[in-house]
């Protein structure tokens, strides 16, 4: 039943369960249906849940644009289990069998047999590739440059012929897109390699920094040459790249706190059972073999047997483009394909590529059909969830579709069968309107954006939970703003209801505020309704939020201790959920989150300091006759002389005795109140802060508030100081303008009224200085005596006001 070309094709709702099955009244957004549907499991009884999400191709690092994949997919994976209580069975595959994997792997190893070569023969053989390879790379991705352009005048050239890219258009003069990203990618790479060949030439430039910026333009044009002759059936070349590259990916997504599969398949160890599952496509009549031993899936036999083909994106059935991406860059167009819709369910391997045997002879699998064998080996026919990234629908998704209902398609069946109930794909993550990708190389590895600090894990995810998981999010300073300040409420709100569990027997109330309870049960109420609603987490944080402000405008005298402990209780299981306090589980009976707590061996020391300091404090402001002796009976009973007992504390304990010491060390005087806030004041932004915590003072009574340095304090304190320093400049600025313009006077008043006209333009002055006759003996008009009369009045006063000035000194 071949469907008009932008239209999907039905979808079969799984049967509603019996009256006595309780499931949620939970809907997911569905690529199958473009619309939100309910959710059925295969298996509602046990609530039982198989899911299988495409992971990755294994041949760089990942960045954040695969993070959003795999951190959005955790976070639905997490409420599934923990909050809606389905027992989910999580399948990831990693593709290590693929085309990208297969130059990246052969090209890595030439490039390692290119250094060896170079390091034994010289330089000169280093510039002569590298300037081949140059021109290879300009006339394949830069066709706008002459194709013989020496290194010397690649920047000028670019310069000249894209403009318009290099402006921030499109080459016709509109809006840029992916493919003026990937021609100032391409820019980018000529530029790097031009400038090192021009460097190597003078002797400038070190070889490991010459290697690292020739390597891209290198690496094709060596596998241009070389690619076919390496002895491909070494699968050490390849499986050393995926190997290295898999483990860091594992590492990666465990640092963003992504729950590990329940199971992880691999392309490499599915050889034979792929091979059997192509094996049937062709026998059940919808593929057909080439005579290069490539088996290819037959679209129309497929769809004339009452199917559907492109059930996720009919529309884009016919893009080319896609389709070519699809098959891969090593695949040649073959004159034997019945449509050049067709793709490969096989291929046949040629020269430099890994092969493994099969009847038609010795090839390697295609793209699509590692997923649908391996999905359906370890989960069986129907499958409730699959997953991946929204760029991944078409061609990679819809052709897992055809070739797995292919695969289990039955006789004398009386409909087509629905080898995925529910797709659920993941939006872009895009940086300035592109798509981050790694063939754009516009971005941030995982490991970078962790390691420099851009982002941690619970920062990063709190930016996807604030977007819906199908929703394309971009990164700017608006939503990372956003998201820091959710962060932040949520650690002030952790941190005082911490203080005040250490508090408690100060906080207990008998009485019960109904309106936070209300407020309570209201927003858990919200959440359900949200997460039924496909996941509805931007809803949920909102909510929390609301939650959290309600709590802090309310009456604390009438709010108990255990109404405080309620809320936060429930806000924790929120939290972990989403996966943003470590490995900590929904269920747990604690309060807030990793990074709000004070170190145990820390606390007595600080608990001694911050009594000391609000003691001192209180003190300076309100006693009208302190001496340094009240300071010292202060800070007495404080000084236990203890030693620390864990090394630890050691720091902790010598900001206490250091603080005990500067209190005694002050004398009786005038300044003495000043002197103690001032100390006060070291004590809680340098001495303290420099060990991590910040002492955050409240309106009296209340003690000051024992609190770690966050991100966010830091961020604070960082704006602080980058205003006092601006104010310091400005400051500073005017005071030298200030100077400046004194001595500007200062040097006008040096000169006298009575000398001032006394030059070689006049010949003849009156007894006052002014000049009655110019150098050719020409009398002074009266006009321009009076004139000179009053720059005369002006210099008198001034002269004057500057003797006068002297006199004072």
């Amino acid at each position: 039943m071949a469907t008009q070309a932008r239209q999907q094709p039905h979808w079969q709702a799984p049967p509603e369960p019996n009256a006595n099955t309780q499931l949620p009244p939970l809907k997911i957004w569905n690529s199958l249906t473009r619309s939100k549907t309910p959710f059925i499991p295969l298996d509602p009884k046990s609530k039982r849940v198989t899911w299988y999400a495409c992971g990755p191709t294994v041949y760089d690092d990942a960045h954040l644009g695969h993070a959003r994949n795999y951190v959005s997919t955790d976070i639905i994976r997490r409420i599934m289990k923990d909050y809606f209580q389905f027992d989910v069975n999580f399948v990831m595959n990693i593709t290590d069998v693929d085309d990208k994997i297969i130059v990246r792997g052969r090209q890595q190893h030439l490039l390692e047999e290119f250094y060896d070569t170079s390091r034994r023969r010289g330089t000169e053989t280093t510039e002569d590739a590298s300037l081949s390879a140059l021109q290879a790379y300009l006339s394949k991705n830069l066709p706008l440059l002459p194709s013989d352009l020496s290194p010397e005048e690649v920047s000028r050239s670019i310069d000249a012929q894209y403009k318009l890219v290099l402006n921030g258009k499109a080459l016709d003069g509109g809006a840029a897109g992916d493919k003026e990203a990937k021609i100032k990618m391409h820019i980018k790479t000529a530029l790097a390699a031009s400038s090192a060949i021009v460097a190597l030439k003078t002797g400038s430039i070190p070889t490991d920094q010459f290697n690292s910026q020739v390597q891209d333009v290198l690496l094709p044009y060596l596998d241009s040459l070389y690619g076919s002759t390496i002895n491909a059936s070494d699968h050490s070349i390849f499986t050393k790249l995926t190997k290295k590259f898999e483990n860091r990916f594992m590492e990666d997504v465990r640092a963003l706190n992504c729950v590990d599969p329940d199971a992880v398949t691999r392309v490499t160890e599915y050889g034979q059972q792929i091979v059997d599952f192509v094996a049937k496509v062709e026998k059940n009549g919808f593929a057909y073999k080439t005579s290069d031993g490539s088996v290819y899936f037959d679209i129309e036999a497929f769809e004339k047997a009452d199917n559907s083909y492109a059930r996720l994106e009919p529309w884009n059935r016919n893009d080319q483009e896609l389709q070519a991406d699809g098959e891969g860059a090593l695949t040649k167009k073959s004159s034997e394909k019945r449509s050049d819709a067709d793709f490969a369910l096989w291929k046949s391997s040629k020269p430099g590529e890994p092969s493994w045997p099969s009847p038609w002879g010795d090839g390697r699998p295609g793209w699509h059909i590692e997923c649908s064998a391996m999905a359906s080996d370890k989960l069986g026919s129907q499958i409730d969830i699959h997953s991946g990234g929204i760029d991944l629908a078409f061609p990679h998704h819809d052709n897992e579709l055809a070739q797995s209902e292919a695969y289990w398609c039955e006789q004398n069946r009386q409909s087509q069968h629905q080898w995925i109930n529910y797709f659920m794909h993941m939006g872009h993550l895009s940086i300035q309107g592109s798509k981050m990708s790694k063939s754009l190389k516009n971005f941030t590895t995982i490991r970078e954006a962790l390691g420099r600090g851009d982002w941690t894990s619970r920062s990063l995810r709190i930016v996807f939970l604030l977007g819906g998981w199908r929703e394309g999010i971009e990164i700017t300073d608006d939503i990372v703003k956003e998201g820091s300040a959710w962060e932040d409420k949520v650690n002030n709100f952790f941190i005082k209801v911490n203080d005040i569990l250490e508090r408690q027997d100060d906080q207990q109330h008998e009485k019960t505020d109904r309106s936070m309870e209300e407020a309570l049960q209201k927003t858990k109420d919200d959440v359900y309704n949200a997460f039924c609603d496909s996941f509805g987490t931007p809803v949920v944080m909102r909510s929390i939020s609301e939650l959290i402000s309600e709590y802090n405008s309310s009456d604390k005298s009438v709010l108990s201790t255990q109404q405080t402990l309620k809320i936060a209780r429930w806000v924790t299981s929120i939290v972990n959920t989403f996966g943003l306090n470590g490995s900590a589980k929904a269920g747990d009976d604690s309060i807030g989150w990793s990074g709000i707590s004070i170190p145990d061996y820390a606390k007595p020391y600080l608990t001694s300091i911050s009594k000391l300091r609000d003691t001192l404090r209180q003190t300076a402001r309100s006693s009208k006759n302190l001496t340094a002796q009240n300071l010292k009976d202060i800070a007495e009973p404080t000084q236990n002389g203890q030693q620390p007992q864990k090394a630890e504390a050691a720091p902790y304990a010598a900001v206490l005795s250091t603080f005990q010491s500067d209190i005694s060390a002050l004398s009786t005087s005038d300044t003495l109140a000043k002197d103690i806030l001032q100390l006060c004041d070291r004590i809680r932004d340098t001495d303290l802060w420099d060990l991590g915590i910040y002492l955050e003072d409240r309106p009296d009574p209340q003690p000051a508030l024992i609190r770690p340095v966050t991100r966010e304090l830091r961020a604070a304190k960082a704006d602080q100081n980058a205003l006092l320093q601006q104010k310091q400049a400005q400051k500073e600025k005017a005071k030298q303008e200030k100077d400046r313009a004194r001595e500007e006077r200062e040097e006008k008043g040096r000169l006298s009224h009575l000398e001032m006209f006394r030059t070689e333009e006049f010949a003849e002055w009156d007894e006052e200085g002014l000049p009655v006759r110019d150098r050719e003996g020409v009398e002074v008009t009266k006009s321009r005596a009076k004139k000179l009369r009053k720059e005369w009045e002006r210099q008198r006063r001034v002269h004057e006001a500057w003797v006068k000035e002297q006199g004072k000194e």
